[in-house]
């Protein structure tokens, strides 16, 4: 059975399995966090380029997130000693940055999640760097609109379920595989909270959808089939095949009338080409 929990402004809140519902002032406080963490990566179009590391990217997402008033969420978080996460290529998620060179012709994620008073702004978009080939500029678009698709889905009355159906239907139309081994959250004051939002799933199954809930969707995308492989540093996690994957993410919150996403770019950057 599905537990929901009212939460007002200065309540302590828990991670215990409960759909925290929020106010009028939490939607506010989630606003500014959402759009530090969407000029964040508005900033990465002009920074990612053929040979910029990932460990110069996580430098500029780190110095642009104090710059806000804020702190990497990441920084510390059990044991991550980064700022954002950097997926290249075939990884999938929680690539850790470092020395790796952007060379012409990849795709990157990047993920980042400024804490600010103490709410989560949670976003990740993918970059092209330089000349992309077309399955791979392809595979972008399809996870992108895969999001939206999403999204779309996310109003009071639906279910959980509702949302990984349709990104399902819609990545397995163009023959890509739709990750499980990772999901959308909530989240608030806390980083990763109930519910998780599975992005494969089947309509009309899992929690109702009320408003007050705040949540990421953020489906990763698969050229190939949907196997994942974890890496020895524990982190970073890689398409078993070898095949390409591409991630987009949200955070959002469910409205009397349908849902408000925190993340969108003030610059009209949500896509690429940018």
């Amino acid at each position: 059975m599905t537990h929901y929990q009212t939460v007002t402004d200065n309540e302590t809140v828990l991670r215990d399995g409960t759909i925290k519902l929020h106010g009028p002032a939490a939607f506010e406080s989630m606003r500014k966090a959402g759009r530090l963490a969407a000029e964040i990566l508005d900033a990465m179009v002009d920074l990612v380029k053929p040979g910029v590391t990932t460990g110069e990217i996580d430098d500029v997402v780190r110095q642009m997130t104090l710059d806000g008033g804020a702190v990497p969420a990441t920084l510390g978080y059990r044991g991550y000693a980064h700022s954002c996460c950097t997926s290249l290529n075939n990884v999938i998620c929680h690539g850790i940055p470092g020395d790796k060179v952007l060379r012409d012709g990849d795709i990157i994620n990047i993920d980042v999640t400024p804490l600010l008073d103490g709410w989560h702004g949670d976003s990740s978009r993918m970059y092209l760097v330089g000349d992309v080939p077309l399955k791979a500029r392809r595979l972008v678009d399809v996870t992108y609109e895969c999001l939206m698709i999403g999204i779309d889905k996310a109003k009071p009355g639906a279910r959980l379920g509702d949302i990984g159906a349709a990104i399902q239907a819609h990545a397995e139309k163009h023959r890509f595989g739709v990750v499980r081994e990772f999901c959308g959250h909530g989240l608030g004051r806390l980083f990763h909270d109930a519910p998780e939002v599975i992005h494969a799933a089947r309509a009309g199954t899992g929690p109702e959808l009320k408003p007050g809930m705040f949540f990421t969707i953020e489906p990763m995308i698969n050229l190939g089939k949907p196997g994942v492989r974890m890496m020895d540093d524990g982190w970073t996690a890689v398409t078993r095949d070898r095949s390409l994957s591409a991630q987009f993410e949200h955070s959002i919150g469910i409205t009397e009338t349908g849902c408000e996403i925190f993340t969108a770019s003030p610059k009209g950057l949500d896509k690429p080409p940018y």
